[in-house]
């Protein structure tokens, strides 16, 4: 895995996502245990958690970094 790790990742911060070639722009909202969050895109502004991103699993090219 690239970037940061899960544990390094804190609300109201912005961070990408890039998993199986499929890039996401998100603020965490809220950490959730153990290891899931729930997440706002930044371009939609649709809600959703983590686990949906990567419910089938992670790729070779899985990275998250932080914005700005």
């Amino acid at each position: 895995m690239k970037g940061l790790a899960y544990n390094n990742l804190r609300a109201g911060k912005q961070y990408w996502l890039l998993n199986y070639g499929e890039r996401y722009e998100f603020e965490i909202l809220e950490v959730m245990y153990p290891q899931d969050f729930k997440l706002k895109d930044l371009n939609t502004l649709e809600h959703f958690h983590m686990s949906d991103i990567t419910r089938y699993g992670t790729g070779e090219d899985f990275e998250i970094r932080e914005l700005r």
